[in-house]
C-alpha cells in the first residue's frame, strides 16, 4: 500500500516513442470530446444513458408502470388545474400562477417533472449510473421550467405590463452587459488581467485585525489581536479548506466568524493557503496535511506556549484535520517514533482539547451531488487537463460548484435578471465567492481518487506518517456540524462521524447551506440548529432519528460552539499583545492576495 494512494499518476512526458504519440493522440481527442459536453467525460455519460435504456428497453413492466403513471399524473394535473391550491416549489409561489393559463401550465410542468423522475430511476442500474441519471434529468426538467420563459411566466408578463416594457428593456440589457463582460474575462484572461473584488479582502472583508506570525511555502498562519482583557489559555485554530480563500470565515465585521470568537475571549489562529500555480503541480496531500495542518499546530504551541489547542476544520479542511488529530491520537500514545513520522509529524506537537468539524466528510460513500462527477472515467479525464497546466483552476471548480444549484444559482438568476430586469444584489458572499483559487495537480487527484472514488479514509485504507489512519484513534472531544441543504457535504454523510470514532460528539445540525449554514452569525433572521450529543461507547442512532426527536433551537449556532469550547477551558487568563518577533507582516497577509486570471 502505498504512502498516499494507489495507482496515482503524476505528470506524464511525453516524448517520441509510439506509446507515447498514442497516449498525446489519445489525451486530445478526450479533450475535444470533453469540450462539447462541459468538461464532462462523453464516456461516462454515455455508459449512464445505455445502462438507463437496455434496462428501460428489457423491462415492460417498468414501462407499463411508466404508462400508468403518465395518466395518472396527466389527470391529477388537468384537476389541480381546474382550482387554486398551495404551491411548495419556490418558482411557483406568486399568486400569478394561480391564474389560468398559467396554473394549467405550471401543473402540467409538475406532471412531466414527476414522471421523468421516476422513469429515470429503473432497476439493475449501477448506482453510479442511476445516480447520474437522475441528475441529469433534474437538471433538464430545471430548464425547461415554464418559470424560464417569458411567455410562461406570468410573474415576468405581470411586471412587464406594469413596468411598460421597462423590465424586459433592462433585462436586455442586463444580458448584453453580461455577454460583454464575459467576452472582456476571455481577453483579461489571455492577458493575464482580472476585475477587482467588489468587496476589497483587507478593507472590507479579513478586516479582523491581526497579524502573519509564521509562513512556509503552503500556508501563512494569522494570529488575531485579543479584544477582551481576558482570554482562555487555550488557543483555538481554525484550518479552512484549501478550495477557498480563508476569508469565508472573515467577512465582513458583522458576520465574521473569526471576529466572533474573538470577541468572546478567544484567541484565534487560522491558516491562509498559498494558492498554487503550476510549480507546486508536485504537491502531495501529504504536504498539505504536514506542513500545512501539523506545522500551523505547532506553530500555534510556539507562539502561544499553550500546551493544549482548540481545533476547527471547515470542509476539506475538516477533513484535514480529522486525518492529522487521528494521526496525533496513534502518535501520541506510542514511546518511539520511526524515522518516517519524525519526518512528517513535529515533535513538539501541541495536545488537542477539542476538535470541530463543519461542513466535512469524513466517509465518502454517500458524497451526495458530487458523486456525479467522479468515477473512473472521468477522474481520468480531469486528470489529463490538470496535467497540461498543473493545477485545477479556479473557474473549473466554480462551474462544477454551480451546476450542482443551478435550478437557484443559474435558472432563477436568469429569470431574475434577463426577464424581470432585476440585477444581482451585491454582498460580500457573493464577492468572496468570485475569488477563486486553484488545486494542485496531484494532490487534488490523491483527494478525489484516494477520499472518493476509493473511500480510502473511512475503510482504513488511507495512509499517512507510515501506518493507515484509524478515526477511532482521535481522542479529543469533537463537535461536527451539518447542513440541512448541503450540496457539497450532506449532512447524514458528516453524521457517519459517528460509526468512525468512540469519544465524546456533539452534533449539530444548522439551518442553511454549504456556506450560509455555517455563515451564520447571531441576530441573522430564520436561523436555527438543532443539537446532541452522545458520550464515548454510545450506540448508533439512525440520522432521521436523531433529526426527529432532537429539538429545534432557535438563533446561531455559533453560541453554541462558544460554550462548549469554554465547557473544555482552562480559567481564563490576562491577555497578551501578539510579540513583534513573531510578527511576519500585517493581516490578511499575502497569499490570500494571489489571484489568477484562469
Amino acid at each position: 500500500m502505498s504512502e498516499t494512494s494507489p495507482n496515482i499518476p503524476t505528470r506524464p512526458t511525453h516524448g517520441s516513442s509510439p506509446a507515447e504519440a498514442a497516449q498525446a493522440l489519445d489525451d486530445q481527442v478526450r479533450a475535444a470530446l470533453s469540450a462539447g459536453t462541459m468538461g464532462l467525460s462523453p464516456v461516462a455519460l454515455g455508459l449512464a444513458a445505455a445502462d438507463w435504456m437496455m434496462h428501460l428497453a428489457t423491462a415492460p413492466g417498468k414501462q407499463m408502470t411508466l404508462a400508468h403513471k403518465a395518466v395518472q399524473l396527466a389527470q391529477q394535473a388537468a384537476q389541480a388545474s381546474l382550482q387554486p391550491g398551495s404551491e411548495s416549489d419556490a418558482r411557483f409561489k406568486d399568486v400569478a400562477w394561480q391564474q389560468w393559463p398559467y396554473r394549467a401550465v405550471k401543473e402540467h410542468f409538475k406532471a412531466a417533472d414527476s414522471w421523468w423522475r421516476e422513469a429515470a430511476q429503473v432497476d439493475g442500474m449501477t448506482r453510479h449510473h442511476s445516480h447520474v441519471v437522475e441528475f441529469f434529468t433534474r437538471q433538464w426538467m430545471d430548464a425547461l421550467s415554464p418559470s424560464n420563459w417569458a411567455a410562461t411566466n406570468p410573474e415576468v408578463l405581470v411586471k412587464a405590463k406594469a413596468t411598460q416594457g421597462e423590465s424586459l428593456r433592462q433585462g436586455v440589457k442586463l444580458f448584453a452587459e453580461d455577454v460583454q463582460a464575459a467576452r472582456k474575462a476571455k481577453a483579461d484572461t489571455a492577458a493575464d488581467q482580472l476585475e477587482p473584488l467588489e468587496f476589497a479582502v483587507g478593507q472590507d472583508v479579513a478586516c479582523t485585525p491581526g497579524k502573519v506570525v509564521f509562513r512556509n511555502h503552503l500556508i501563512e498562519l494569522i494570529q488575531y489581536s485579543p479584544q477582551t482583557d481576558q482570554v482562555l489559555p487555550e488557543p483555538v485554530l481554525i484550518v479552512p479548506s484549501c478550495i477557498m480563500k480563508y476569508y469565508i470565515l472573515d467577512l465582513s465585521p458583522q458576520n465574521s466568524m473569526v471576529r466572533y470568537l474573538v470577541s468572546q475571549g478567544h484567541t484565534v489562529f487560522i491558516v491562509s493557503w498559498r494558492n498554487p500555480d503550476a510549480s507546486d503541480r508536485d504537491l502531495k496531500m501529504q504536504d498539505y496535511l504536514s506542513t500545512g495542518v501539523l506545522e500551523a499546530m505547532a506553530a500555534v504551541k510556539s507562539r502561544t506556549g499553550a500546551a493544549s489547542i482548540h481545533t476547527v476544520g471547515y470542509c476539506l479542511g475538516g477533513t484535514f484535520l480529522a486525518i492529522a488529530a487521528a494521526t496525533l491520537g496513534r502518535l501520541q500514545r506510542k514511546k518511539t517514533r520511526t524515522a518516517k513520522e519524525q519526518a512528517l509529524v513535529p515533535a513538539d506537537m501541541p495536545q488537542l482539547s477539542s476538535v470541530i468539524l463543519l461542513a466535512a466528510q469524513t466517509d465518502f460513500a454517500e458524497p451526495g451531488e458530487l458523486g456525479v462527477f467522479i468515477d473512473e472515467d472521468q477522474l481520468a479525464n480531469l486528470r489529463q487537463r490538470m496535467n497540461e497546466r498543473g493545477y485545477l483552476s479556479g473557474k473549473q471548480m466554480g462551474g462544477s460548484f454551480q451546476f450542482l444549484a443551478s435550478k437557484d444559482l443559474v435558472w432563477s438568476r436568469n429569470t431574475r435578471r434577463y426577464l424581470m430586469g432585476e440585477d444581482d444584489a451585491s454582498f460580500d458572499l457573493m464577492s468572496w465567492n468570485a475569488d477563486q483559487t486553484r488545486l494542485p495537480a496531484r494532490m487534488h487527484n490523491e483527494y478525489l481518487t484516494s477520499l472518493f472514488l476509493n473511500n480510502a479514509l473511512a475503510s482504513g485504507q488511507y495512509r499517512f506518517a507510515g501506518s493507515t489512519v484509524a478515526l477511532m484513534d482521535i481522542a479529543a472531544p469533537m463537535m461536527v456540524v451539518g447542513t440541512t441543504r448541503d450540496h457539497v457535504s450532506p449532512w447524514k454523510s458528516v453524521y457517519k462521524i459517528h460509526l468512525q470514532t468512540d469519544t465524546h460528539v456533539t452534533f449539530v445540525l444548522a439551518a442553511g447551506g454549504h456556506n450560509a449554514g455555517i455563515v451564520s452569525e447571531p441576530g441573522r433572521p430564520r436561523r436555527s440548529y438543532q443539537i446532541a450529543s452522545v458520550e464515548e461507547g454510545h450506540g448508533w442512532t439512525d440520522p432521521d432519528d436523531w433529526a426527529a426527536r432532537t429539538p429545534v433551537v432557535q438563533g446561531s449556532w455559533w453560541e453554541a460552539m462558544d460554550a462548549w469550547i469554554k465547557a473544555r477551558s482552562g480559567t481564563p487568563m490576562k491577555a497578551q499583545p501578539i510579540r513583534a518577533e513573531h510578527v511576519v507582516c500585517e493581516a490578511p497577509g499575502e497569499y490570500v492576495m494571489v489571484r489568477y486570471a484562469d
